[in-house]
């Protein structure tokens, strides 16, 4: 069967998975049209569906029937890339060790259920859930590699629609995890049961989606110098569950992030109040008690501080993306929505504020105007509140550090 009739076969088995017919069914009459599919040929029909209108969050709720109706049909899963340092193999190498981590969090899960009758017992395997579920949520820094590195290199060569379903399968993950910890804190062996087995089997589905998709297909699209810039950005996220691996030569290859001409470093930059060098431009940008983020008028983000502190990671990897593919398909309307009304002049602020593990993060979007008027792009800017939010009082140069009561002169 021809490539481009698979996958019309591909696209019409999911569409009538997603009208609700039966999985079995769909499986066999998968095998009996196309046989054999490689992972490209899935992306491909992930792509041409996204394309055609169905929504990445529609076909990332039904991710894990997808994957159940083609495993069978799906070729050999391919050798995991061999070159220690290389991005796909320091991938592979954590998806054995949160393998591990999955099976032990199973076998303490069911110690969990049958302890009920013994509390010291109980006591001990809630105890060994929480140290577990902390080991999961190192899970983090997979998914960030894979979203900040891995997908703009796939996106560049014009495949984003598997990307955008496996990215909106990493927030559910992260929000069960989530779920799960605050079952622990409640105590319910029932509910700590049920929350446990959903979050460590969508890990491991999302262990075999990496591996007989998303890696295949890798394999297949990029090439030596776009697996040289997914590596340039791993430092900055860190390493789940391994230590550090070694260098690859070829990542030294990888090309610059664009950046504006500015002359010799030490060249000084005539400003609107004062002049700069380089230098202290860059030394003024990642000092600052904000992380900021500079997206361009036509949405490509060129410039981010690179504090060594930020409260959302960023990496090379998203200079020269589309600020829409650097936010999850839930979010990615109101990004729109707020660039709209920016473009428009119907606004040039929007605020929102969070509570994240203990800290209140204070998110602002400006729009960008030239002496005109002009659109000429957006800044994010955000900023951990929580020690201003807990000033009170006042604090004056000359006091010494002492703070003063309200009222007080």
């Amino acid at each position: 069967m021809m490539v481009d009739s698979k996958i019309e076969v591909l696209k019409s088995i999911i569409r009538d998975l997603h009208r609700g017919v039966d999985v079995e069914t769909l499986r066999q009459r998968f095998t009996r049209l196309a046989g054999e599919v490689s992972a490209g040929e899935i992306g491909e029909m992930e792509q041409q569906l996204i394309d055609e209108g169905l929504p990445a969050e529609e076909i990332q709720k039904l991710c894990d029937l997808h994957v159940r109706v083609f495993e069978q049909a799906l070729g050999p899963t391919p050798v995991p890339h061999q070159i220690p340092g290389h991005p796909l193999h320091t991938l592979a190498e954590e998806n054995k060790a949160v393998a591990r981590i999955v099976g032990r969090t199973r076998e303490a899960l069911d110690r969990l259920r049958g302890a009920k009758g013994g509390p010291d017992r109980l006591a001990a395997a809630k105890a060994q859930l929480c140290e577990l579920v902390e080991e999961l949520a190192l899970i983090e820094r997979h998914y960030l590699k894979k979203e900040n590195q891995l997908f703009p290199r796939l996106e560049a060569k014009g495949i984003s629609g598997p990307s955008k379903v496996m990215w909106a399968v990493h927030d559910d993950i992260r929000a069960h995890i989530k779920d799960l910890r605050r079952a622990l804190d409640l105590g319910d062996v029932d509910l700590i049961a049920r929350t446990g087995q959903w979050v460590v089997q969508e890990i491991a589905d999302m262990v075999v989606k990496e591996e007989r998709v998303l890696f295949p297909m890798a394999l297949e699209t990029l090439d030596e110098a776009d697996w040289a810039a997914v590596k340039k950005g791993e430092e900055e996220i860190g390493y789940a569950w391994i230590a550090r691996p070694p260098a690859w030569p070829l990542a030294a290859e990888a090309p610059k992030a664009p950046t504006a001409p500015t002359g010799s470093a030490d060249a000084a930059i005539g400003l609107d109040r004062g002049v700069l060098s380089r230098e202290q431009i860059d030394l003024l940008l990642t000092r600052l008690p904000v992380d900021i983020t500079f997206v361009d008028e036509n949405d490509v983000v060129i410039y981010y501080s690179a504090n060594p502190d930020r409260i959302f990671p960023r990496t090379p990897g998203i200079i020269g993306r589309k600020v829409q593919n650097c936010h999850p398909p839930k979010s990615l309307e109101v990004v729109e929505r707020i660039l709209r009304a920016f473009r428009s002049g119907e606004k040039d602020e929007a605020s929102f504020w969070i509570d994240m593990h203990g800290r209140f993060v204070y998110i602002r979007y400006f729009a960008m105007r030239d002496g005109a008027g002009a659109y000429r792009g957006a800044l994010e800017v955000t900023q951990d509140g929580t020690a201003i939010r807990a000033l009170r009082g006042e604090r004056r140069l000359l006091d010494g550090g002492r703070p003063r009561s309200d009222g007080e002169i």
